[in-house]
């Protein structure tokens, strides 16, 4: 997939654990764990505010586009 969830580098970066997260941004665990892994077809953008609030953060500090050569290796 070419957009690349870097949500676990920024929560290493601000030494942050993922249950604070989901907490302040309103979700489950499950489902907080499910956007780290890039596994959701979409997010809510005022997800995405609360995120990036908590974190202090911009958008693209959190997906990353990666065209499908590179993410291949070519």
């Amino acid at each position: 997939m070419p957009i690349v969830v870097e949500l676990d580098v920024m929560l290493a970066r601000r030494k942050v654990k993922s249950k604070a997260l989901a907490e302040h941004v309103g979700i489950t665990e499950v489902n907080m764990s499910l956007l780290k892994q890039g596994k959701v077809k979409g997010v809510r953008f005022e997800t995405l505010e609360k995120i990036c609030e908590f974190l202090q953060c911009q958008p693209g500090d959190l997906l990353v586009y990666v065209p499908n050569d590179q993410a291949a290796g070519e």
